[in-house]
């Protein structure tokens, strides 16, 4: 058989393992791709200026490459059908021919055969297919192997490097940790913090946001220095009582990209202990604020409230606006999760925060719509008219949205009953076996009989009431 010499393929199939850090049976499956999407090229070529290209997509699907490591080259192989009559060289090939060599064979058996093409016919073009298809295929296999390598980290927080910039996004060096060699992800402009200085080679700490398939680009590794997984990571790792389980985090609310550049980042994190002795709060704060301070300065002094979860919505809403003094928390729709604060004159602007930062937080924190209240001028009784009125609007139109539902889930069941009523008339072809051998048939015949009468009846009908 033809061989095509490749002189140091073994020693370049190691060379591209090594570098490319894949598995050499995955090298070796690529450059037999490769290989055989040049040969591919190569017989297109035969017919440029001469007819039209008559392969079609699939044409070449029984063709193959053997490499050969030994003698350090590699075979095209196709793989033919045995025929009286050949009407495909490249798929079939006669029986006359086969039984030259082969005596026994027979119609339908299958044959591989050597069609290597000679090295000075292949061609430039189809050399340089074959270079173009081996890279973008290494490039799949390690992006898939990052997919795979990625998807099921159980820690989602890596120490990140930045490497360069593509427009507003940052592109950085990651690693698994599973002794990997780094590789690349995208902190995209809305993950980035304001007080961050992406300058080459800084580190970071980054929460791996997503690992997804890009069109055009394959596996994608998307970190993100903004995601509330961040903070929590931080915290389990500077207090030791998260880590033993005494002290849990309940929930975070974030805004680490406020909507205006004079408002700062500012996170809330709410805690509780499941030891009565001991204190969440003073927990996460540390002695004189060590340990939030280390989580406040890899968050590069992103302003940080931890206070504590309650049971009681009053106190939680209460202790969420910290650090504002709050005199009373009335919850004015528990259904609704509606309450009003209240408190002193001087504490309106630090409880409602600049640009209401503060309130709006607390209010993701605990899930309910807050109101914030001046004490001194706070009237009851117009507050709980103007109140009644919301409660009011609120359930009619969860009324409407119930009755909307209602409706649609009818008429849904009436689409099913009329659907399941004209399948009986008309019977789909596909209905045949729940009516057995022969019955569809009979039932056919009985529907269309029915049809056939209803006229019939119809007419009667009219005519007794002329009558």
């Amino acid at each position: 058989m033809a061989l095509v010499l490749l002189p140091g393929l073994a020693n370049l199939i190691e060379d591209i393992s090594e570098e490319k850090k894949l598995p050499t049976p995955v090298v070796e499956a690529a450059l037999r791709e490769a290989l055989l999407k040049g040969y591919e090229r190569y017989r297109r070529t035969l017919y440029l200026g001469i007819s039209e290209d008559p392969f079609e997509e699939d044409y070449f699907s029984n063709f193959d490459v053997a490499l050969d490591l030994d003698e350090e080259g590699y075979r095209v192989l196709a793989s033919k059908i045995i025929v009286e009559e050949v009407e495909s060289e490249d798929h079939q090939i006669a029986l006359a021919e086969v039984m030259q060599v082969a005596e026994d064979a027979q119609v339908g058996d299958t044959v591989v055969l050597d069609v290597t093409p000679e090295k000075e016919d292949f061609g430039r073009m189809a050399a340089a297919t074959t270079k173009q298809v081996l890279a973008q295929k290494l490039r799949d296999h390690q992006r898939r192997m990052i997919q795979e390598e990625f998807a099921d980290l159980e820690d989602p927080v890596l120490t990140a490097r930045v490497i360069r910039f593509e427009r507003q996004s940052v592109i950085m060096a990651v690693s698994s940790g599973l002794g990997r060699p780094e590789v690349e992800a995208e902190l995209p402009r809305r993950d980035q913090l304001p007080n961050d200085n992406y300058r080459a080679n800084a580190t970071f700490k980054v929460f791996l946001k997503e690992v997804s398939e890009v069109p055009r680009r394959g596996p994608q590794l998307f970190v993100s220095r903004a995601n509330a997984g961040l903070v929590v990571y931080l915290f389990e790792n500077e207090v030791p009582e998260i880590q033993e389980g005494s002290v849990r985090i309940v929930a975070v609310a974030r805004e680490a990209n406020p909507p205006s550049r004079s408002v700062g980042p500012r996170t809330k994190v709410a805690v509780d202990s499941v030891e009565r002795e001991v204190d969440p709060v003073g927990a996460c704060i540390g002695a004189r604020g060590s340990r939030i301070q280390q989580v406040v300065n890899e968050l590069r002094g992103e302003k940080i409230d931890v206070i504590r979860w309650s049971q009681d919505p009053g106190q939680y809403i209460a202790n969420s606006l910290s650090p504002a003094r709050v005199e009373m928390v009335r919850l004015v729709d528990p259904e609704g999760q509606h309450a009003h604060v209240l408190v002193p004159p001087d504490q309106l602007s630090l409880a409602i925060g600049r640009e209401g930062q503060n309130v709006r937080l607390a209010a993701r924190l605990t899930g309910w719509k807050i109101d914030i209240k001046n004490s001194t001028e706070y009237d009851q009784a117009s507050e709980d008219e103007k109140v009644s009125e919301l409660i009011a609007l609120r359930q009619e139109e969860e009324a409407l949205q119930a009755e909307a539902e209602a409706r649609m889930e009818a008429e849904q069941v009436l689409r099913a009953e009329e659907d399941a009523r004209l399948r009986e008339l008309y019977p789909l072809p596909e209905d045949e076996e729940e009516y057995g051998d022969g019955s569809y048939a009979e039932y056919q015949e009985e529907a269309e009989a029915a049809e056939a009468e209803a006229p019939a009846e119809s007419d009667s009908s009219d005519g007794d009431e002329a009558r």
